[in-house]
């Protein structure tokens, strides 16, 4: 399996690949532009409130003829394919708490949605059929900087 992330470090970082899941690639790239660079604990609150269609997510691409939604523009809410990205990075927690990182402080450092192979369909109707993705998430373990103000010593 090929990561498309090159800079894994082992000891700061965990990550998760879902190979040839069920979703649409399209929907998947935008949910994955929406919880990139986002801490743990809000991309899983961001994608829970897309399940529960609080919470649109946000179009950059392909957007023709696609609704309006409140606050963001155009937008949908792609319950399946953020369903299935929601248990990727919950196994990517675990995978974290695993490898000994601090689950408090971890952030999405790369997510990235491929195009998977697609399936022959035989019989009657031939050709290829159906929707399939890959989706590689890295995590990413950051230091909180301490901020601790130093005393200058007084002057006599």
């Amino acid at each position: 399996m090929n990561y498309s992330f090159k800079l894994y470090n082992k000891e700061h970082m965990a990550r998760t690949y879902g190979a040839s899941l069920k979703i649409s690639t399209k929907y998947a790239v935008e949910v994955a532009r929406m919880i990139r660079g986002k801490s743990l604990a809000r991309a899983k609150a961001m994608l829970s409130a897309v399940i529960s269609k609080e919470k649109a997510v946000p179009f950059k691409r392909r957007h023709g003829d696609m609704a309006h939604q409140k606050e963001i523009g155009v937008g949908r809410f792609p319950v399946k394919c953020s369903r299935e990205i929601l248990s990727l990075l919950e196994g990517a927690e675990k995978n974290a708490q695993f490898l000994g990182l601090d689950t408090s402080s971890l952030i999405v450092k790369s997510i990235v949605a491929s195009k998977a192979a697609a399936v022959h369909r035989y019989g009657r109707k031939r050709g290829r059929t159906g929707k399939s993705t890959h989706v590689e998430i890295v995590l990413e373990e950051t230091k909180k900087p301490e901020n601790k103000k130093e005393k200058k010593p007084e002057k006599k």
